[in-house]
């Protein structure tokens, strides 16, 4: 297998049975995402792309086919195993940000290391850098009703980076906010790749979509186009 595949989705589908009817919600769907690739997924409602998303992030298990992440076939595994991949190898950034209200930045940023096992003395020194990477250094004890927006987020993608994952999931990402702060998450997306991350990002809107390098589009289930964007957006 290619050590630099992280990725490598053969021929899914993903059938829902509603009463007597059989809804496809992805048709024979094949895709391969290697490191530091910055991938966009896009399509309108009901194009399947939430549903690919749920799949990329283990979330949910295919009908069909068969999924690789780091070259272990994970569309077979039971829940426990699913757990296991989404704890340690892919951070989630969503769009409605998932802190906890009465938590510190911090504390909402050291989470996934209380899953993980990792004690209290080295959570607290990884929590704080990661919240310096993503320019919030001054802010580790805020709650966040103390922060705005954009802050908010920053956290939630300094919580996600806090277990070096293998892939960043980004879910509608800026769909929460203004149009300014949403270009600042975006520029900080651009530093985290360039930094050697792994980016998917999920998304309908054609301006958010162009920061990635690679464009993969879906409709009624199926790609429709898969392409290299040479319009990408590059903050320097």
């Amino acid at each position: 297998m290619n050590d630099n595949l992280i990725i490598d989705i053969k021929n899914i589908a993903k059938i829902y049975e509603m009463g007597t009817e059989k809804v496809y919600a992805l048709r024979d769907v094949s895709i391969s995402i290697h490191k530091n690739e910055y991938v966009a997924i896009m399509g309108p409602s009901g194009s399947g792309k939430s549903t690919l998303m749920n799949i990329l992030g283990c979330l949910d298990t295919p009908t069909s086919g068969h999924y690789y992440f780091s070259n272990e076939d994970v569309s077979s595994m039971d829940d426990n195993d699913l757990a296991e991949i989404r704890n340690r190898q892919i951070g989630f950034v969503f769009q409605t940000f998932n802190l906890l209200p009465r938590a510190s930045a911090l504390k909402n940023v050291e989470l996934p290391l209380v899953y993980a096992g990792v004690p209290s003395s080295q959570r607290y020194e990884r929590a704080k850098k990661s919240l310096e990477d993503v320019g919030l250094g001054d802010r580790i004890t805020h709650k966040p009703n103390e922060l705005s927006g954009g802050q908010r987020q920053r956290v939630a993608v300094a919580r996600a980076l806090i277990t070096n994952p293998s892939i960043i999931l980004a879910d509608e990402p800026t769909g929460n906010l203004d149009t300014k702060t949403g270009e600042e998450i975006m520029a900080l997306f651009g530093e985290l790749w360039k930094r050697g991350n792994t980016i998917i990002l999920v998304t309908h809107e054609e301006d958010i979509a162009l920061h990635a390098k690679r464009i993969v589009r879906l409709r009624d289930g199926l790609i429709e186009s898969d392409k290299i964007n040479s319009k990408q957006i590059i903050f320097e």
